[in-house]
Formats: C-alpha cells, structure tokens, sequence
C-alpha cells in the first residue's frame, strides 16, 4: 500500500463508506477476517440540462445500520459466520450456499426507501403497564417456566409490544426485530388469505402445529434461533409462538429437545385458560393508555430510545410496516438521522450529552437531545414559534410522555 493510500485508509480510523458520483458503498466488519459490502445507486434526476446525483439523499449512518442488521438476522438463523467455514481447509463453499438462500429472501423484504432513524436504533418498542397488570404477566410467565421445564426463557408481547421477555436485550432486540416485521405479519396475512378465518380471540400456534386436533404428528416448520447472551454458551433454540386476544407468547426451546404434538397440546390446554384472565387485564389499560397518549393531527412527534434497555417509543411513525406511513415530512426524517449522525460523533468525542435545535424550510423545528445514554427526538410544525416556546414544548412532551426521563444537557 503505498503512502497516499496508507493516509487514506488509516487502520486506526476504520472505513466505513466509500463515496462516489453514482455509488455509495458501505462496509462493516461483523467477525474478525470477515467484511460485508452494501452497495447504493445513488438517487438521480433527469431535466434538460442531464442527468444529476443526489448523493445527500443517501444516508450513511442509515445504510450502516441496515448492513448492520443484514448481518445480525444471518447471525439469527444461521450462526457466526466462522462456524460455517470448514476448519480443516478453510472452504467457505456452506457459509457461501446458505447466505445465499437467505438474502435472496430477505433483500427483496428490506425496502431500504423507507429505512430511516428506527433503523439506526433497532429499538424495542414496550408496552408499559401498572405494577399490579405487569406483575400478572410476570407470574403468568414464571409459572409456565416452572410446570414446563423445557422452556427455558419467555418472551409476551400484546399488540407487537414487548411487555415480558426472559432474554438479554442484545438477543431479544434482533428476535423482536423478526417478530414484528416478518414473521408476525406473515401469519396475519396468511390469516386473512385463509379460507377458515380464526376469531382473533382464539388461540393458535404460530410456529407449530396447524391443528391440534389432527391425528399426525406434524408439528409444522419450528424456526431456529442463535442467541448469543447464553450461558454457559451461545446454542441454537427453538422458537414456539403462541396467539391469543391479542397476546403472542414466545418459548425458546434449546434445540436439543425434541418436540412433539403431545407437548404442544399439554401448553395449549395450560395457557389458554389462564390467558382468558390475564390478557384482558393488559387490554383495558392498554386502551386507557392509548386513548390518553394519542397525538392529535398536526401535534409534535417524537422518537425516544435508552440505549441501555434498548427501549424505543415513536409517535413519527404510525406502524412497524415500512410502508411510508409516516407524520412527518421526509425532509424532517432525513433531518433527524443527521442529527442523529452528528450527536454520535460528538459521543466518539468523548461528549455525551449534546443538544441540536434547527427549522426547516417547511416551518418545522427539529430538536435533538443526547444525555444519560438515551436521544430524544422532537419535530414541530409552529411557524412562528420562538426558541423559548420550542424549549417549553419539548420540556411538556417529556414531562407527559416521558416522566421518569431526566435530560440534563
């Protein structure tokens, strides 16, 4: 490597994007001796006058963090990469086979178009309840655990929720991330395809059995799942996914045991009566919640995330579909993960805590708070609001919605 380039590509300054006129390209080392590539054409216009490149359209700390999620899903179902390389020549000819069948199904799922700051945290977006519902579905949980001694760690979700999970936060971000957008609304719409349509408030497996009552064995296809915060070791578990009013209950199963019919109608038979009581206890304050914290129309939007717990909760967004349903503009989501960009490098820095406030040509204010290792994104559309006003309105979205959060910048 000669001098120029050594000055160029710095070993102690990893390269995380090269830029060109047409291209941008990311890369990202997950493993030691393995990089990925991501390669963006970047957005063109055509007039009179040729064609132009819109290069500041593509964002890099959202590619990075796309590739980076290409990554951590592999890792999900088909373990580190170095595993899949043969130790005694090297050939990667099976980690090369089976990360070819994966991506060949999931980039056509990825729509990067709609990818945006949700992406750069990958958060977990929690239903928060009162002590006394959330203890119900702590010993709901506890008690499953205790009768069933082959599962070993639950998760429950309500509404795509995370209410309960057994799991480090690390493991249960990646899995969450794949209930919520991928397997979740593939049963749903396989559902709505159906020509038996279940009540939503009966209760079926998702991963299992199709029928219970049949007289087959089959127990259907049971996803994989590599979860790496394991002790004494990171091991493949099974994931059984169970729906009921609204509740979507997770065992994770090592892969060892061997599942049968007759266990999953033994879980069916013990959680289908106890849900009947518990479930509607999360449903009443849930709607208790959402009615009274719903935005209206034209009302400020925030996104919030704890890069401790890895909690995320949005009002920008009005799903989890990435579909562009969004109440926002896309210049104000665009301004939000530069924000977003610019706060991580003041905390590569050395800075953790910082603050951006700025408007738009479209007369939104864009305000963004790093401290206490969470990040604090607000959008308002006031014309003619003053930075004291914008400072006052930011201050009653975090009392509201966020009243144990304390931002001192």
């Amino acid at each position: 490597m000669d001098k120029q380039k050594e000055r160029t590509f710095n070993p102690t300054c990893p390269c995380e994007s090269l830029h060109t006129q047409k291209t941008r390209h990311i890369y990202f080392q997950p493993e030691e001796n393995f990089w990925m590539v991501m390669t963006v054409n970047v957005p063109t216009t055509s007039s009179a006058e040729g064609k132009a490149y819109h290069g500041d359209d593509v964002q890099n700390v959202v590619c990075l963090a796309v590739l980076k999620q290409a990554y951590y899903m592999a890792r999900l179902f088909l373990g580190p990469f170095y595993k899949l390389i043969n130790i005694d020549n090297g050939d990667p000819s099976i980690l090369k086979q089976k990360l070819d069948h994966f991506y060949n199904r999931y980039l056509p799922r990825l729509r990067l178009q709609h990818c945006d700051i949700l992406d750069v945290f990958q958060g977990v977006q929690f239903l928060p309840l009162d002590k006394q519902t959330f203890l119900h579905i702590q010993c709901f949980a506890n008690l499953i655990e205790s009768t069933f001694a082959d599962i070993d760690y639950i998760a429950f979700l309500y509404n795509e929720r995370l209410i309960w999970s057994g799991l480090e936060p690390d493991d249960m971000q990646v899995v969450f991330k794949y209930l919520v957008t991928n397997l979740l609304p593939a049963f749903h719409e396989l559902e709505q395809q159906s020509s038996t349509k279940s009540s939503k408030n009966s209760a079926r497996f998702v991963t299992g059995p199709a029928n219970l009552h049949n007289p087959d064995d089959n127990i259907g296809k049971i996803p994989r799942l590599y979860l790496r915060k394991i002790e004494p070791e990171p091991c493949f578990y099974q994931l059984v996914v169970y729906k009921m009013l609204g509740a979507t209950i997770c065992f994770f199963i090592n892969e060892k045991v061997t599942l049968t019919v007759e266990m999953f109608r033994l879980w069916d038979a013990f959680m289908s009566p106890r849900l009947v009581k518990v479930v509607p206890l999360v449903t009443e304050y849930a709607n208790k919640h959402n009615s009274m914290s719903s935005p209206s129309e034209g009302a400020s939007r925030f996104v919030y995330f704890n890069r401790m717990n890895l909690a995320m909760k949005t009002t920008i967004h009005q799903d989890q579909r990435k579909t562009g349903n969004i109440a926002v503009t896309p210049q104000v989501l665009k301004i939000l993960a530069d924000i977003n960009a610019q706060h991580q490098r003041m905390l590569e820095l050395g800075c953790p805590t910082s603050e951006t406030v700025l408007k738009t040509t479209s007369d939104y204010w864009v305000v963004g708070k790093m401290s206490n290792a969470r990040e604090f994104y607000v959008a308002i559309q006031h014309k003619n609001a003053n930075l004291i006003e914008i400072n006052e309105e930011v201050k009653r979205i975090c009392d509201n919605e966020l009243r144990s959060i304390f931002f001192h910048v």
